[in-house]
């Protein structure tokens, strides 16, 4: 579903700066090129107030205060990868690899991959051929209804570890980015799975909910508002020693999920990246690698 709209979107932007340079260029060329380029002015604009208001939130985080050097690294890094994954992965790639489910069970854990809020599986492209190459199975899910509530997608999730599990007689590991640690956590709950998953390693998910949640008018948006009442819920709901299963990586140049340490979860193991943006952890160099050594241990 979200690739489809996100198709439509990207089509309906490209046929208007099509239209408006048709339009104008025989009266000026100037004005032609700079009418046709507001839609990717607006979205430069966008980004850097997004991490504008996380830069001034995180100043009374515990969070090592980012850089400006670093803010404006994570701004320009995150206008990219935000680009390739949201106009090119997820609306035109999101099928092109399956899932890998290997037909003997194999010595390696798999892995479930969990993506986040407005997204599909494309987020994950980079991600299968490396794990195909060290032998994990994987299944990597489509979270819908896309605006509906994250208590929505426990079945989805519990689907897909059923199947991991059953590929390679052992319990996976989930791989979440943002929203997805939330939906493994409302699985958790709704299944008591804890003794079959091995670890869950979250990228920057809102576990305290985020600043921006506030202006969210989605389910799932409202439902990730900092402090909010479903995070909190969510947290009571929890028996001791469940966040043990987790691994949590956080920025202070997330500029979605922020406060820094809003990404943190109590009892679990921290990672603190600096200088990284919120869609850039999950394709960061030094995240994936220590991810990728994480799944492989025993």
């Amino acid at each position: 579903m979200i690739a489809r709209w996100q198709r439509i979107l990207l089509l309906c932007i490209l046929l208007a700066m099509a239209a408006w340079l048709v339009w104008q260029w025989p009266h000026s060329p100037l004005r032609a090129v700079l009418g046709a380029l507001v839609p990717l002015s607006i979205y430069l604009v966008v980004m850097a107030v997004e991490f504008v208001l996380m830069h001034i939130t995180n100043r009374t985080d515990a969070a090592p205060r980012a850089r400006l050097s670093q803010v404006v690294g994570a701004w320009w890094a995150e206008v990219w990868v935000a680009l390739m994954v949201f106009c090119w992965r997820q609306p035109f790639r999101h099928q092109s690899l399956p899932d890998w489910l290997p037909a003997q069970p194999t010595e390696k854990r798999g892995v479930v991959l969990v993506h986040g809020f407005m997204c599909n599986r494309g987020l994950w492209l980079p991600w299968f051929a490396q794990l195909q190459a060290r032998g994990h199975a994987y299944v990597a899910v489509n979270l819908e209804p896309v605006m509906g509530s994250i208590d929505e997608y426990a079945d989805i999730i519990e689907d897909a570890v059923r199947q991991v599990t059953a590929a390679t007689g052992q319990a996976p590991v989930l791989l979440c980015h943002s929203m997805g640690g939330l939906a493994v956590r409302a699985w958790l709950r709704a299944h008591q799975a804890d003794g079959r998953v091995h670890r869950v390693l979250t990228l920057g998910t809102p576990h305290g909910g985020t600043w921006l949640g506030r202006f969210s008018r989605a389910v799932n948006g409202r439902q990730m508002s900092l402090a909010g009442d479903w995070v909190v819920a969510l947290q009571r709901a929890e028996p001791a020693g469940r966040a043990a299963l987790f691994t949590c990586w956080y920025s202070n140049c997330d500029n979605i999920v922020f406060p820094a340490t809003t990404a943190a979860l109590a009892g679990a193991e921290h990672r603190l990246v600096e200088g990284v943006a919120h869609v850039q952890m999950a394709f960061d160099p030094g995240v994936m690698e220590a991810c990728l050594e994480e799944i492989g241990r025993v």
